[in-house]
């Protein structure tokens, strides 16, 4: 399998159980965002909750997406355009309102930035509010909502409750509105025939991709529909077993990293032995210090990087040489993408150690070409050879480049 979109749940997926990304999944993700994967965020979460969790995995600026209401919107996080939009017709809003205070419990809806319910004291409504970052708005008629079509309406109560409330209204709604248990004290409200797998089946569609080249991640039932659909579906060991049915593999827990641990057996070994998209590699760095020096990767794959720089005012002396510091910028640019390209998602590379011999000069106008082969391959250096040529193959200088290995915790 050559996968090309990753499809992630958040809570109990990507998320441990304190709400953070650790630094080995944030790791994981941003390197095979760097390989050419597109991420997507499938959430029951609002996009207004999810949207920082994009900018920290910098899903837009690799052209990842947010699978938001689980499945009634889709957007592209580098455009911000809402690509797939399903929503509730307003006039639900009182009828249900009024059903819901019956049977004692509570209703909210999501608009904007803010979570609109008729009780903002309930424990989970006002964890809900705080966990996506929104503001809570009380409001005591949803009949002054009547302009609002939301993108799903849930309801807060006991389990008991729930399923009674699940009973009554499932058969109601058919084909108004789709009705089911998200967690033992919500109860959702989403329009027909969205769920995360029928809204991704859009996604791919419209990227002209096809099952085989997708992978998804997750650990709750409304997952199930996504890891069905996918060529590979992976589900956490903190997955109910239901879910764990329906998966092809079960990775480890959020809290151990699972994610990364996916990501590692099921993408990069596939990528290992295959070159690298370097137009995607370029275009991230162009406002880095590679960037600003002209350095561009011309060839990547296991064991062996090259990339180009030219002789400009940018990398001369001023005599108009190239200039040896530019030279070794060069050196540890493309032996730090060797190393990354080798090492584990859980694994950090950093520089520790460069050494060059410069041998002869290139002149101004020239561009020099820099091919880097590695050494030595342990758990803790990878040591690489660069050696950097003129546009005639004339050798310039002869780089050691050592970098250290670190092992996230």
């Amino acid at each position: 399998m050559k996968c090309k979109l990753l499809v992630l749940d958040v809570d109990g997926t990507l998320l441990t159980g304190e709400k953070i990304i650790t630094q080995g999944t944030r790791t994981a993700l941003l390197k095979v965002q760097q390989l050419g994967i597109r991420i997507v965020l499938a959430s029951g979460r609002p996009l207004y909750g999810l949207w920082p969790l994009a900018k920290k995995l910098e899903l837009d600026k690799f052209g990842g997406f947010i699978m938001a209401y689980n499945g009634g919107q889709i957007v592209d996080t580098r455009t911000s355009e809402s690509l797939f939009d399903r929503r509730i017709d307003a006039q639900m809003l009182p009828q249900l309102h009024k059903t819901v205070r019956k049977y004692g419990c509570s209703l909210f809806i999501y608009r904007d930035d803010t979570l609109i319910t008729d009780a903002p004291d309930d424990i989970h409504v006002a964890t809900e509010a705080t966990l996506n970052g929104m503001k809570l708005l009380k409001v005591d008629d949803f009949t002054t909502l009547s302009d609002y079509c939301p993108h799903e309406c849930i309801v807060s109560g006991s389990e008991k409750a729930l399923d009674e409330l699940s009973d009554r209204w499932a058969k109601r709604l058919a084909g108004t509105a789709d009705v089911f248990l998200s967690e033992t004290f919500f109860l959702e409200f989403v329009p027909p025939s969205v769920n995360k797998g029928d809204s991704l089946a859009f996604l791919i569609g419209l990227l002209g991709l096809e099952r085989e080249e997708i992978m998804t991640i997750g650990d709750g039932v409304c997952d199930i529909p996504m890891l069905q659909l996918a060529g590979i579906g992976v589900a956490m060991a903190n997955a109910t077993d239901a879910v764990k049915r329906c998966a092809d593999f079960i990775t480890s827990s959020n809290e151990d990293e699972g994610l990364a641990v996916a990501i590692e057996q099921h993408i990069m070994s596939e990528f290992r032995a295959e070159q690298v998209p370097l137009h995607i590699l370029n275009a991230r760095a162009r406002n880095a210090l590679m960037g600003n020096l002209g350095i561009q990767y011309t060839y990547a794959t296991v064991g062996r990087v090259e990339a180009t720089m030219p002789v400009d005012e940018r990398t001369r002396q001023p005599f108009g040489i190239l200039h040896g510091g530019a030279t070794l910028a060069l050196a540890e640019t493309v032996a730090g993408l060797g190393s990354m390209i080798i090492g584990k998602p859980d694994e950090m590379i950093v520089g520790m150690q460069v050494s060059g011999n410069h041998l002869s000069s290139a002149s101004e106008g020239d561009t020099v070409r820099a091919v880097a082969t590695i050494l030595h391959q342990g758990r803790t250096s990878h040591v690489w050879d660069v050696n950097v040529y003129t546009s005639t193959d004339k050798l310039v200088s002869a780089v050691r480049v050592i970098n250290c290995v670190i092992r996230k915790k």
